[in-house]
């Protein structure tokens, strides 16, 4: 518990520190957003209380720590162009965010489950040229870009065949299938190629040999040792994948037009409100962090030897 708190306080230090700054190297001032946006007719006075009311007048190092200080101690303060508080637009955007995310990693590791155990099988069933194209196909998926691959469904999917809705519509599941596929196919081939590659390395060990031997079944041989074996890895990247997943939400969720953490990000990104930034992305690395211990956990719950040897250590 203390190494997990350790890692998520580094986390959200380094984070806050590198937006902050970024934002500050970017160029523009954000006493901008304060008073409307760039063009805006404000006079001298204005642009001065601006300033003071938010703490812009204070030297660059002191409006860091400020800004430090608001994000330890969960004050994230109110948002210069909206006047509300960052805590409050955060709260509204992150459930439609985390749902695309958790909807999009699920239906990734769907297709690549089922692909990498076709890929596998092929060789003896299908033939080495089926499972040669399901390789070329997950090699393909994997570099796809999602504003590419976005645009790709819109025209197919709803422009031509009208089967689903270009935009997103709230209280609508139909609208997030769109924006679900366009995130969960590339990382889908990144984690059928991991998932394959430990199948395929799986099959010929002493473990799977042996229940060969004993009789048992393909199938069975699959359920029961390979294909446990095979997810590790992938497993182990889940908490690296989920991170993707936000990151490429920012252009879905732009490009679908969909609410939600990336989009806010982006309109914040653009007027240089800096404290919806930092809280934003703060939101982010801290969901990162909380999956990868829930990662931790399904390891020990998948590989016996894991258990083992933290069972070893613990008796040390």
């Amino acid at each position: 518990m203390l190494r997990t708190l350790g890692r998520a306080l580094t986390v959200v230090v380094v984070t806050a520190t590198v937006v902050f700054l970024a934002l500050r190297l970017a160029g523009g001032d954000p006493v901008e957003a304060v008073l409307g946006g760039p063009g805006s007719q404000a006079g001298p006075e204005a642009v001065a209380a601006a300033r003071a009311q938010y703490g812009l007048d204070l030297p660059l190092w002191q409006q860091y720590l400020v800004q430090l200080r608001n994000v330890l101690t969960l004050d994230l303060g109110d948002s210069y162009a909206r006047r509300v508080p960052v805590s409050d637009l955060l709260t509204a955007q992150l459930p439609a965010t985390a749902v695309l995310a958790l909807t999009s990693l699920a239906l990734a590791w769907v297709i690549a489950l089922a692909v990498a155990v076709l890929a596998t099988t092929a060789r003896g069933r299908l033939g080495r040229a089926a499972a040669r194209v399901l390789r070329g196909g997950e090699l393909v998926a994997s570099v796809l870009p999602h504003f590419w691959l976005g645009a790709v469904l819109i025209v197919v999917f709803a422009s031509t065949l009208h089967w689903f809705p270009a935009t997103s519509t709230p209280g609508s599941p139909a609208s997030l299938v769109l924006p679900t596929v366009t995130l969960a196919v590339p990382l889908a081939g990144f984690l059928g190629q991991l998932v394959r590659d430990s199948l395929e390395e799986a099959e010929s060990a002493p473990f799977a040999t042996t229940a060969r031997a004993r009789g048992a079944s393909p199938t069975r041989v699959l359920g029961r040792h390979t294909l446990r074996h095979a997810v590790l890895p992938a497993v182990s990247l889940s908490g690296w994948a989920f991170g993707s997943l936000l990151s490429g939400a920012v252009v879905v969720e732009v490009l679908f037009g969909r609410p939600g953490l990336g989009r806010l990000l982006v309109d914040a990104t653009l007027v240089r409100d800096v404290p919806v930034v930092v809280g934003a992305v703060v939101v982010v690395a801290l969901a990162y962090v909380v999956l990868t211990v829930v990662v931790e956990a399904l390891e020990l719950a998948l590989d016996p030897r894991r258990r083992a040897g933290d069972a070893l250590v613990a008796a040390a």
